[in-house]
């Protein structure tokens, strides 16, 4: 059963969703063939990267708020982050724009590697305030979970993957994101935003109970024991 999230690496609450389902996830009984899948969002396509400027700072600007308003509403969400184990840092964060951070999250799915690269990025951008629009810095996070740094450097060189990002794009409007994260369970039923896992776990009861019907699950009563498989001679 397929599970779609679409998110923004820049999202706070992305990261702290992500964390709440995978609670959910570990205590679901069918875990095992449960397919995530990324999907890629953005918050603001125009967001100009300013390597000197912190995300407390940006927040002042673009909402009007001073700089003490925008670090208390930045302090709750890195207490809320604290709940489910994660180490925000906010003044460290650096605003930069994430769309060749999700050209490499598309580079990453195509390799199986759609989870590890979003929690590396995810990582990098709230606790270690790297610049997740630097190219060496996309490479660097990228080899780290075993991509190779020449397909990085010529993916990031050039357009790969831009219909891929703004298709993920599109398709969020048509099931009805209008914010992240948002998770799409068996392309029948949302959940939006950050929810507690209780809400994510009685979303796969009831997204998994209505997909077995038409996906049944041959149960196997004993322990693997001798077989040949196609090529194999026995």
């Amino acid at each position: 059963m397929d599970v779609e999230i679409w998110s923004d690496i820049m999202c706070p609450f992305c990261y702290i969703g992500k964390r709440k389902f995978e609670h959910a996830l570990s205590q679901f009984p069918h875990k095992d063939q449960v397919n995530i899948v990324w999907k890629s969002f953005q918050l603001n396509p125009d967001m100009q990267t300013e390597p000197g400027k912190n995300i407390n700072q940006y927040l002042s600007e673009i909402k009007g708020w001073s700089l003490d308003e925008a670090k208390q509403m930045n302090d709750r969400v890195t207490a809320m982050a604290q709940e489910v184990g994660l180490s925000y840092d906010f003044d460290k964060a650096v605003v930069a724009n994430s769309f060749d951070a999700h050209r490499l999250i598309q580079l990453a799915k195509q390799n199986g590697l759609g989870d590890a690269i979003e929690e590396r990025l995810f990582k990098a951008y709230f606790t270690e305030g790297r610049d997740t629009s630097d190219h060496d810095t996309l490479v660097e996070l990228g080899t780290e979970i075993g991509l190779d740094a020449t397909v990085i450097q010529q993916m990031l060189a050039g357009t790969e993957f831009t219909e891929a990002v703004h298709g993920d794009v599109y398709e969020a409007q048509q099931v009805g994101a209008r914010g992240v994260p948002f998770f799409v369970l068996n392309r029948r039923y949302a959940v939006s935003g950050a929810q507690q896992p209780e809400t994510f776990l009685g979303a796969l009861d009831t997204a998994w109970a209505e997909w077995a019907k038409t996906n049944p699950v041959i149960p196997q009563l004993t322990a693997d024991g001798p077989t040949c498989t196609p090529g194999e001679i026995c």
